[in-house]
């Protein structure tokens, strides 16, 4: 593609369309089954009988519909079984549709299952050619980026050797080289960038973040967060059908709650109510050196906080519920405004139902950018997992954490706070409010990054060659 950006009149055209796609595949109970579905229904039809059907249909994608523009980032987000994969294998064109019908506009590059498309006999540059032929390419342009696709996938020597001595991270580092550099309009990848090493993932976003500029991508992931931070559009599938398609944050939200209600049960709608704070111990934390030159300037790190929101999205079991939600000062005193890089508590009050004793509670909270990507949080469980403190009917449970707020950029955010039972990897979820006190960084000397972190040190020397 020529240019850097999109034109207006590129923006939003429809290069993916599906109407009303389906997909079944048909189960047997035994070989035996098989075999007779394959002779049986064909006898029955020479006789003028109705042929019997064996085995039985599964639905694996339902009344799928939906138009991806040119220049979107979609997510596809779902419990594993729900349909993701064949979603994507049918807009690549490697699966076949039952009904409905699929439209593409330009060239499609795919990372699908690992090793898809590789012949593991051939060495990796047998198989550039090979998977770049099937893109597009002609072999002289294939020879003409060969050096580029090799240092992008930089596997070394292996690179003249059969795939099937490859590793999985090897394999995803040449399939990713290669559709990096076949001109494609849309990429679609399936969770393939999972098995990466952290280095080369990253080379692979700062690519993405690129393409994006101009290309469409499609991509399965679970990872939530990444769906939050690339994507500006997510779709949510549940057993072969659409259950939300919206914005990233609401669908993210959405999905969460689901899982955790499928798993634990339904909650229940809670009342607000007030909370108590104590000092925290004396934090020597050191301070950034530029503080006060900043907070004397127009980049002060002002930060607007609103008041706690009972009726905000929740879910849950129930046997908990949060009452009250705020941010003080160390001497407990409510804030309405905070400076970034100053000391600060988050106070959360639940209050236990009746007819039911939490053994191990913990509660703890998440900040979150406008998009939804955590920033950080933390709970109340490695504190006191030797002897949890014990609730019974009615009590409350008071929980502080003691802080220094980051420096944020300019924007919105919110903490989203939980009281659960059981362990770090084994609980269950009693009450969960999303964006639970929302807060506004009005302005800020941080341009870059999610947070701004204490400097304690800063040099700069100019050396005269003698």
């Amino acid at each position: 593609m020529s240019s850097d950006h999109l034109t207006p009149a590129e923006q939003g055209q429809p290069v993916i369309s599906l109407r009303h796609v389906a997909k079944s595949h048909f189960i047997y109970a035994s070989p035996r089954e098989r075999l007779k579905q394959f002779i049986v229904p064909r006898l029955q039809r020479r006789l003028g009988l109705e042929p019997r059907r064996y085995g039985h249909e599964f639905r694996a994608l339902q009344d799928i519909s939906f138009d991806i523009g040119r220049g979107e980032t979609v997510g596809i987000i779902g419990r594993n079984g729900s349909g993701k994969s064949t979603l994507l294998q049918i807009i690549c064109g490697t699966l076949s549709a039952s009904g409905g019908e699929i439209h593409t506009s330009g060239r499609v590059a795919a990372l699908l299952e690992l090793g898809a498309g590789f012949d593991p006999e051939f060495t990796g540059r047998e198989n550039v050619y090979l998977n770049a032929s099937i893109l597009g390419l002609s072999r002289e342009e294939t020879t003409a980026r060969m050096d580029d696709i090799l240092a992008f996938a930089d596997i070394g020597d292996f690179i003249d050797q059969p795939v099937k001595t490859y590793s999985s991270g090897m394999y995803v580092r040449l399939a990713f080289a290669v559709i990096a550099h076949v001109d494609a309009d849309v990429l679609v990848i399936d969770e393939a960038l999972a098995v990466g090493d952290a280095f080369f993932v990253q080379k692979c976003m700062r690519f993405l973040r690129r393409f994006m500029k101009t290309g469409t991508v499609l991509f399965v992931s679970h990872d939530t967060s990444a769906v939050l931070s690339l994507c500006q559009r997510a779709i949510w599938l549940e057993q072969g059908c659409i259950v939300a398609d919206d914005e990233p944050k609401t669908v993210t939200d959405q999905y969460l709650k689901a899982f955790f209600e499928a798993q634990q049960g339904t909650g229940s709608r809670v009342e607000s109510g007030e909370s108590r704070c104590e000092a925290p111990h004396e934090d020597m934390a050191p301070r950034d050196m530029r503080q006060d030159l900043i907070n004397a300037s127009p980049w002060r790190n002002d930060i607007q906080l609103f008041s706690f929101d009972p009726d905000a999205e929740h879910f849950g079991k129930g046997g908990a519920t949060i009452e009250s939600v705020r941010l003080t000062d160390r001497h407990g005193h409510p804030l309405a405004w905070v400076v970034g890089g100053e000391e600060v508590c988050l106070e959360v009050v639940a209050r236990i139902e009746d007819n039911t004793f939490l053994e191990s509670p913990i509660l703890g909270f998440y900040i979150k950018d406008r998009l939804g990507q955590t920033l950080f949080g933390d709970n109340t469980y490695l504190s006191y997992h030797d002897a949890p403190p014990r609730g019974g009917p009615g009590d409350s449970l008071d929980a502080i954490f003691g802080f220094r707020m980051p420096t944020l950029p300019r924007g919105d955010y919110s903490i989203s706070v939980a009281i659960a039972e059981g362990t770090q990897d084994e609980h269950v979820q009693h009450h969960w409010i999303h964006d639970a006190l929302m807060f506004t960084s009005h302005s800020s000397s941080v341009t870059h990054g999610l947070v701004g972190l204490p400097i304690h040190d800063i040099r700069l020397k100019v050396r005269t060659p003698a």
